[in-house]
């Protein structure tokens, strides 16, 4: 468990502090999948442009008076299949890493939109919930988790 949400001694129960510990969790799951995702697409998006240059300078260049030409050229090359298998590859990897990342910010969306809800029932007690406030702002501060409001 994280050492600032251990540190909520009096402020939280047990039950609480599990919850804030699995928010924290999911964020961090959903940040480390963003950023898969973001590493993936641009590796597409450069393999895809390599590809084409690739392409170019090898079929459409040299044999650009005929299609026919251009055509046995591409099929005569077996790289070309493999460059081809590579770049859809990768984008079919960044689709599945795409709907990971989707399946992750619902998941930490929801359980903090849940402790949202739920926050009058974590904070049963009067001197808690007048002191709620501070875990809030150590939620936002330390791990930038919003528990004032629903919206992101």
């Amino acid at each position: 468990m994280e050492q600032n949400i251990i540190m909520l001694d009096e402020r939280t129960d047990q039950a609480t502090r599990q919850m804030l510990q699995k928010v924290v969790e999911r964020k961090r799951k959903y940040e480390h999948l963003k950023l898969r995702h973001l590493i993936v697409m641009w590796a597409t998006v450069f393999a895809a442009f390599l590809y084409l240059y690739y392409l170019y300078q090898t079929v459409l260049d040299p044999y650009s008076y005929s299609f026919a030409a251009m055509f046995s050229a591409y099929v005569d090359n077996s790289a070309n299949l493999y460059y081809l298998v590579f770049t859809v590859g990768l984008y079919g990897f960044m689709n599945l890493l795409q709907k990971k990342r989707d399946k992750a910010e619902n998941e930490y969306n929801a359980l903090r939109c849940e402790i949202i809800d739920k926050s009058k029932d974590l904070w049963k007690q009067e001197d808690q919930w007048k002191n709620r406030h501070l875990v809030f702002e150590m939620m936002k501060s330390n791990y930038d988790i919003n528990l004032y409001h629903e919206n992101k």
